[in-house]
């Protein structure tokens, strides 16, 4: 019991210490009437690149940031508790890949916040519970399916909104789409219920095989049905 309150909470640090960043950076922000938009994403242009890094902790606004808050906690929380061998791995993946994509494909103009990340963990969660077939992870691609299903729209520009960077939010689906495919066999998998029992029931039936001496009557038969 001890170890998963402690499993729990330890899931919850990576995604909190970087919830905390985005809320200082948008405090500074604010606070001292800077704008931090230039450190997104600008597709295509070399002032953009750094925000291929940089873009998550960057929101339009408070209003921006505490949409987000939400499903990038949960949806963060759940991938370093249920693929917790390999979570780092993923996370930086998605977070990478999303900004590379999104600097490839984008409308011009600064692409900021986070909802990328919560498109690639939630596409990730899913088709990873899936293709492993364990039910635990399935139930997970099952309650980010309800919970977040809606989302899929936003992927597309005759269902966004004009101010919406859709182009992030399908690059963030891509990058978790693939890298549940590509990691399929790393980190938990479906257990294999008595393997060794089976093991043991054929090396059994083997000796017994051996022990047993030919049926020259049978042998005998077939020889005379087959001339």
């Amino acid at each position: 019991m001890k170890q998963a309150v402690q499993r729990i909470f330890a899931a919850m640090a990576i995604p909190l210490f970087i919830l905390f960043v985005m809320y200082a950076l948008k405090t500074l922000e604010v606070g001292l009437d800077w704008d931090f938009t230039r450190l997104g994403v600008y597709p295509l242009q070399k002032k953009g690149v750094f925000g291929i890094f940089a873009h998550p902790f960057v929101h339009s606004g408070f209003r921006h940031l505490v949409a987000n808050t939400l499903p990038f906690f949960f949806l963060s929380w759940c991938l370093f508790y249920f693929y917790r061998e390999i979570a780092p791995y993923i996370f930086f993946l998605i977070w990478i890949c999303c900004g590379v994509i999104t600097f490839l494909i984008g409308k011009p103009g600064w692409h900021v916040g986070a909802s990328g990340i919560i498109y690639g963990l939630a596409f990730f969660l899913f088709f990873s519970g899936i293709l492993r077939k364990h039910v635990p992870l399935i139930a997970i691609s099952l309650l980010v399916t309800f919970l977040y299903g809606g989302m899929v729209w936003n992927m597309f520009p005759f269902f966004a909104k004009p101010t919406t960077s859709w182009e992030g939010h399908l690059s963030g689906a891509v990058a978790g789409t693939v890298l549940a495919c590509l990691f399929r066999r790393y980190g938990p998998q479906k257990p294999v219920y008595f393997s060794d029992e089976e093991e043991e029931e054929i090396a059994e039936e083997e000796d017994e095989n051996a022990d047993t001496p030919p049926d020259h009557t049978t042998a005998s038969e077939n020889k005379e049905v087959s001339g």
